[in-house]
């Protein structure tokens, strides 16, 4: 049995990454529709992709996005190697992630997702018990598939003071 001596904490998260089959038109979803705001972009190639993401060969195009409230979205466009996969995995699927975002009105965003040609995965529901009890939640996809969740807190009734 051995000791572990190193110790380290996690100090805060930095962004999330999603690999995307078109950059352009992610762009288009995820700055357009839901309104996040463009940080920068970069084309990474040669040993360092390789390095940092362990993939031969690999050559990526990508864009960083900015969330109210300080969290990033990397999208990430893979333009080698050649023999890259698309998968359409499911929420219950292995491997399959999902991010979630905390909304001031649910039916507007998914009013704005409908009219851009997208729409929800699901209908939206309100949570019952939990932590998150009183928040509607529902999923949507991103333009390959991605999952997102997007979390609306229960409005007050400010003439009763009750959730509504």
């Amino acid at each position: 049995m051995s000791t572990i001596t190193n110790e380290f904490r996690i100090i805060s998260t930095d962004h999330t990454g999603i690999t995307v089959s078109n950059l352009e038109r992610s762009l288009a979803f995820w700055r357009d529709v839901l309104g996040f705001e463009s940080s920068h972009t970069a084309h990474q190639k040669g040993e360092l992709a390789e390095e940092i993401t362990g993939v031969e060969g690999a050559e990526i195009k990508l864009a960083v996005l900015k969330a109210p409230g300080g969290h990033k979205v990397e999208l990430l466009q893979y333009l080698a190697p050649a023999d890259r996969k698309c998968v359409n995995l499911r929420p219950c699927d292995l491997g399959s992630v999902h991010v979630a975002f905390l909304v001031d009105d649910l039916d507007a965003v998914l009013e704005r997702i409908a009219a851009s040609g997208w729409n929800a995965a699901g209908n939206s529901q309100t949570l019952t018990n939990g932590p998150n009890a009183g928040k509607r939640v529902v999923y949507v996809r991103d333009p390959d598939g991605t999952t997102i969740e997007l979390m609306q807190i229960a409005k007050q009734n400010s003439s009763a003071g009750v959730a509504e």
